[in-house]
């Protein structure tokens, strides 16, 4: 007899506390939340469990509280639902799980793979998600978090402190990879101590798989990295998966000027350390799994990257 799928036991779960859910939760990603799909009186929505040990139940809410905020403002998020006793997150089997209306559309791309929308009007794409990314910023810089409001931060400590949020990337390749990565971590400290920058409320982790391609408009998902940072890191982080594609330039062009038509943008000056740390904190993130399967080939293709990224914008 096969042994029950613990995961699809828990949605199962789970969904008894939205009395809006119609259907039993489908099985939709395995990623570091899970995530079903589930019919709804209002429409199909998302089913998470969170992963666990990453956030705790106050930085969990939070998300959702910001989710809620941005939804509520017209910025294109999911938009979290309440339990049938008014709660938007439940704890079922030690993990936390939470509803989120279900966007349309389908993912801009896939890591390790080039852009989806190939014949598509690429630079009006990349325009809209300028100009969704600058409506984002502007709703947090004008919102009052609720108090006790909890998310990590994406700052100097953050990027490139003794503890990096998300791993130590100097740790990443060779010996002389290891002196490469250090020398450019202790430069980057430097800039960033002395740098004065937009800072606040950013999602985070707006790569393609993130960014839902509906016709003409943009929507953006996962706030599971959602914080407070350098709004250059939410413009760095959407480059940095397009950087190797034919017309980046043309892309890079049309993402800022998207950003410029809702909001001033951050000074572009930095843009280039930005694009740097965009690319270290993937290294982290592997150093940190790097006996997990798959991780190995993963480690030398973004170190590649990294490596060709500092080669190209550092000055």
């Amino acid at each position: 007899m096969a042994e029950p799928d613990l995961d699809q036991v828990m949605a199962v779960e789970a969904a008894a506390h939205w009395p809006q859910i119609t259907g039993t939760p489908q099985m939709f990603m395995r990623r570091e939340n899970v995530v079903f799909r589930v019919e709804t009186s209002q429409g199909p929505h998302a089913l998470r469990l969170h992963r666990s040990g990453y956030h705790g139940v106050v930085a969990l809410q939070s998300e959702l509280d910001l989710m809620a905020m941005l939804a509520g403002r017209g910025v294109r998020v999911p938009r979290p639902a309440l339990t049938g006793d008014g709660a938007a997150l439940v704890k079922v089997g030690g993990r936390f799980a939470s509803l989120l209306s279900w966007l349309p559309g389908v993912p801009m791309g896939r890591s390790g793979q080039p852009l989806a929308f190939v014949g598509a009007d690429r630079t009006r794409l990349f325009r809209a998600i300028g100009s969704q990314m600058a409506r984002l910023h502007q709703m947090c810089d004008e919102w009052t978090p609720p108090e006790g409001f909890q998310r990590p931060s994406w700052d100097r400590e953050g990027l490139v402190g003794a503890s990096p949020f998300w791993g130590r990337f100097w740790e990443s390749g060779d010996a002389a990879d290891g002196r490469l990565l250090a020398e450019v971590r202790d430069w980057a400290e430097g800039v960033l101590r002395d740098a004065a920058l937009d800072f606040g409320l950013i999602h985070a982790d707006l790569v393609n798989e993130n960014v839902l391609l509906d016709g003409a408009q943009v929507h953006f998902i996962d706030f599971d990295d959602s914080g407070y940072g350098y709004r250059l890191f939410d413009l760095a982080t959407t480059l940095y998966k397009a950087v190797d594609e034919p017309d980046f330039p043309e892309l890079h062009d049309a993402l800022l000027a998207g950003y410029a038509e809702e909001r001033r943008l951050p000074d572009l000056t930095f843009l280039p350390l930005f694009m740097i740390l965009r690319s270290l904190t993937y290294l982290g993130w592997l150093a940190a799994r790097r006996d997990e399967p798959g991780m190995a080939d993963k480690a030398v293709r973004y170190l590649d990257i990294a490596k060709r990224v500092i080669a190209r914008y550092r000055t």
